[in-house]
């Protein structure tokens, strides 16, 4: 990851100053993931530990000291620190993104499709509006680059496996419909269950999920195939709405595959070009959206957003605020629990005067949002629909608010985690000390210093055998080794028996077919030293012979005075390779010593050959210091 980035020199000022925001975070994103090692590192310790106590509880027998062990709960803290883990990698991916994300929420048909096309400058063919009901629940992450040429977007599927345990699973378990479907050909071939009775009668909402599940189920077919292909795809600016809603622009309900998406990417640049590094999140409408919407907004609000606006239209004649506007922001605010929603959203009052004015119902609603504990940095009456106002009123309200706060923010959200990281470190540090109490107390036992006496007694005598092995090594250092030296005596005697050198009557037909007896000579000299060399490749063997006869000397002791003879069949080094693999991986440095044991070889190529090859080389044509006499030549000659 890299901690640093190019800034645009002929930037405006305030996309100067967002994109150092960015650059400030990559430095902190670094920091997280030290951080998250060493928890990882902790809690494999503590596994190591609670592993450590269990074994400790089969043997123990005093009732103090079991009841001290059981104390120790590494269980609880494994949790926290998963727990921790996650946030940390929501923070990491905050610090890590190359954008300043602001999503934009609200309830269905309050104006939130409108706003983000007269932020981005796009239209209803890429962010449909929900004037007629037909919401998709598609989620747009809208990228503003002032340099893109043509609008277009991404789209990313669900898998199949995804689309079952993401989409289709949640709407069995909330209406009570049985198991869920474990393959696309099952949730098409059988039909739905039917809705139980109790929540037709008392829930209306239960019944319009069950419509949505059903349009899942009836159109399958038409959207099927999507779900198998790879992902992003890249699709031009007038084959957005395909993906993203379900109805055509003069509203023909044609469109299936916004089923099967996952997310939407739509690329484009935004007509307030001062933005800078700016993303808008387009969340789904929520109040006649699926299943398992406010789960994936809360997520979506947790890793990826930096600033909120919520989206309220009032109505031309008597508004107040509702309890699914107090719901909504709850839903909001438990995204991020250690940090107050308050620092990082803004209430977008919705003003329209198009039919009638609802100018007095906004700032009625204004006056009266702290009575509801709806907290917001800030309340902003704008239109919506009018582009200007959307850039003036809201955007540039907004974009000043981050570039003077989000380090404020970044620096908060980060401190939350720091201080239940140091909480978390002082509940190991109580563990711990339970461990080293139970440990005290286990230590004082009967059974503890017999331990100790039989302990000392037992590698007392493995370490004195062990010397005593190493010595009688030593002192035949010096003295030939009886399997190598009749090897090497076999060998010389071979060399004098079969020499190699040619009989005359095969030199002068070399001679004959060379053309010249110096150059059969020479010819015969490399044949003779590489016939000799090759009988002592034997010798290999016998270095192997006595390597491995050492080694049995090693397994012999660790077998009678370490009591290892159960752990493992044979001898030498097969033993040695069995004992290696038992030892624990904790204990790595102890293990890779009886691997290197088990494996050291020695070799005819690498420890002896050289040393005769010196003596032949006296046998090499331009080195060899015989000659061929005058009358042995003429001798060949007649």
């Amino acid at each position: 990851m890299s901690s640093t980035m190019q800034i645009d020199s002929s930037a405006t000022p305030r996309a100067i100053q967002i994109a150092q925001i960015i650059q400030k975070r990559r430095p902190l994103a670094l920091k997280i993931e030290t951080v998250e090692i060493n928890l990882k590192t902790l809690s494999a310790a503590l596994r190591q530990l609670e592993k450590q106590r269990d074994q400790l509880l089969e043997k123990v027998g005093d009732p103090s000291t079991i009841g001290k062990l059981r104390e120790i709960d590494c269980f609880a803290i494994q949790r926290s620190i998963d727990t921790e883990l996650a946030a940390l990698n929501s923070l990491k991916s905050r610090f890590s993104r190359n954008t300043l994300n602001i999503g934009v929420v609200g309830r269905a048909r309050q104006g939130k499709s409108r706003l983000l096309q007269s932020l981005t400058g796009l239209s209803t063919a890429e962010i449909p509006d929900g004037d007629d009901q037909h919401c998709t629940g598609v989620r747009s992450n809208i990228h503003h680059n002032s340099e893109v040429g043509e609008t277009y977007a991404e789209v990313r599927f669900h898998s199949e496996r995804s689309f079952l345990d993401e989409v289709i699973a949640p709407y069995y378990w909330q209406l009570k419909l049985g198991s869920h479907p474990l393959t696309i050909q099952e949730f098409g071939d059988i039909p739905l269950p039917e809705l139980p009775g109790e929540l037709i009668e008392k829930r209306q909402a239960a019944a319009v999920k069950y419509d949505h599940l059903c349009r899942y189920h009836q159109n399958l077919h038409k959207y099927r195939d999507v779900l198998s292909e790879p992902s992003p795809r890249r699709v031009p600016r007038h084959e957005i709405r395909e993906y993203v809603a379900q109805d055509t622009l003069d509203r023909r309900r044609i469109y299936f595959n916004y089923l099967a998406v996952r997310e939407v990417k739509i690329v484009c640049s935004f007509p307030n070009v001062d933005i800078g590094q700016i993303a808008l999140v387009d969340m789904p409408g929520l109040g006649d959206t699926g299943i398992g919407d406010e789960e994936r907004m809360i997520k979506t609000l947790g890793q990826d957003i930096d600033l909120v606006l919520f989206v309220r239209m009032p109505k031309s004649t008597g508004d107040i605020w509702v309890i699914e506007d107090v719901e909504l922001y709850d839903l909001a605010n438990d995204a991020l629990t250690y940090l107050p929603i308050k620092e990082w959203s803004f209430m977008i009052l919705n003003h329209i005067n198009v039919s009638s004015d609802n100018r007095r119902n906004c700032e009625s609603l204004a006056a009266t949002i702290s009575e509801k504990h709806i907290d917001v940095q800030d309340v902003v009456i704008a239109d919506c629909a009018d582009s200007e106002q959307a850039q003036t009123e809201i955007l540039d309200r907004v974009l000043h608010y981050l570039g003077q706060k989000v380090e404020i923010l970044d620096r908060q959200y980060a401190s939350a985690c720091q201080d239940r990281l140091i909480q978390l470190q002082r509940t190991v540090a109580v563990e711990l000390e339970k461990a080293k109490d139970a440990w005290r107390q286990a230590s004082r036992d009967d059974w503890f210093p017999k331990f100790l006496e039989l302990f000392e007694k037992f590698w007392n005598d493995l370490t004195r055998e062990l010397e005593r092995l190493t010595s009688s090594m030593i002192s035949k250092r010096d003295t030939d080794d009886k399997n190598f030296k009749v090897a090497v005596d076999s060998a010389i005697a071979a060399c004098r028996s079969k020499t190699g050198i040619p009989e005359l009557e095969e030199i002068q037909q070399k001679g004959d077919a060379a053309g010249a007896y110096m150059t059969a000579y020479a010819i015969c000299l490399h044949e003779v030293r590489t016939h000799l060399s090759k009988q002592f490749l034997s010798l290999d063997s016998a270095l192997k012979e006595s390597l491995e006869e050492a080694k049995s000397g090693v397994v012999v002791v660790l077998k009678k005075h370490g009591k290892l003879e159960n752990i493992g069949e044979g001898n030498g080094s097969e033993f040695l390779k069995q004992l290696a693999e038992k030892i624990p991986e904790n204990l790595a440095g102890l293990r890779l010593g009886f691997q290197t044991l088990a494996t050291f070889d020695l070799q005819y190529r690498g420890l002896v050959q050289h040393r005769i090859r010196r003596h032949l080389d006296v046998l090499t044509p331009n080195r060899t210091t015989y000659r061929l006499e005058g009358s042995l030549l003429d001798k060949w000659y007649i």
